[in-house]
């Protein structure tokens, strides 16, 4: 029975649920902007949209495990060692990842059924959230050819952002992606955290992320600008749009955190850390949209 419970830890800690702060803030801030245009929101479509969002990133999650694995890139010193210690085998992650994809699936299609908006363009998304969720580091890899932030910086954010608001208010429009901006800059920092901490690792295998092509000085850097750009964002549109957007700022000493921790290399939880601010972050942003006023030009 100990046994038993000790695999379904397992799968839970493959799915690396500290990252879904990522994937559920951008729900949160695309419900917000539509709440903002609408005045209303559904909650059971938010609900499902939510559980589709959070099983494609599961999912790709778990198939970063698997190919981090098979490619000799995960070891007794890495995070995940569910396939290193063998508490579950390659083939288990494969049946999980499938599981994940059709759930995914299912409540995508449950969205078309709910949701005032046209299925192709939400099935559209989401086949671009779901494939790049696999090609992260399947198939092509491009976590390992160095475009792995690229691919980030256009899912966690613009399209989840766009997803969950357009299946709110039943069209797509260009504002949420400009609103995105300071949230996806914070959710790059967790990735490009987690591949600074991790570059000796991917060196040895083999990878090539942008960490290690700019190095360590640079790698602090630009994480410097990761985390406090939003901030300057957030100064501007509280002094032309709304005061509530300084909320987000009260998590500032977050981030002065995080950015010792980088400067000193004590890189060790790092990413779990900037996921936290993630999630502080983007949920008093999205408070600050809906205490701002109507966005009736979206």
């Amino acid at each position: 029975m100990a046994n038993v419970g000790h695999r379904y830890t397992a799968y839970v800690l493959a799915l690396r649920p500290w990252s879904f702060s990522a994937s559920l803030t951008a729900v949160t801030l695309g419900t917000a902007l539509a709440y903002r245009v609408v005045t209303t929101v559904d909650v059971f479509i938010l609900i499902v949209c939510a559980v589709t969002v959070v099983a494609v990133h599961g999912a790709g999650n778990v198939v970063n495990t698997y190919y981090d694995f098979l490619n000799g890139i995960d070891d007794k010193s890495s995070d995940d060692k569910t396939l290193v210690d063998r508490i579950l085998e390659p083939q288990d992650m494969v049946r999980f990842e499938f599981f994940l994809y059709i759930l995914g699936c299912l409540c995508c299609i449950g969205l078309c059924l709910l949701s005032p908006l046209k299925s192709e363009h939400l099935a559209l998304m989401y086949i671009g959230g779901l494939a790049s969720s696999f090609l992260y580091t399947g198939g092509i890899g491009f976590k390992y050819l160095a475009l792995g932030d690229v691919l980030i910086l256009l899912t966690f954010g613009p399209l989840i952002v766009m997803f969950a608001y357009s299946v709110q208010v039943g069209h797509m429009s260009i504002t949420p992606l400009l609103y995105a901006i300071p949230l996806v800059l914070n959710t790059e920092a967790i990735l490009h955290s987690n591949n600074t901490r991790d570059m000796e690792s991917d060196r040895q295998a083999g990878t090539v992320t942008l960490s290690i092509l700019i190095g360590p000085t640079f790698s602090y850097m630009l994480f410097d600008l990761l985390l406090f750009v939003p901030y300057i964002i957030f100064c501007i549109l509280a002094c032309n749009y709304a005061v509530s957007m300084a909320l987000p700022l009260f998590s500032l000493p977050m981030a002065f955190s995080l950015e010792r921790q980088f400067r000193t290399r004590n890189y060790v939880n790092i990413p779990q850390e900037t996921a936290k601010l993630n999630l502080v972050l983007g949920l008093s942003y999205s408070f600050a949209i809906i205490l701002s006023p109507p966005l009736s030009e979206l």
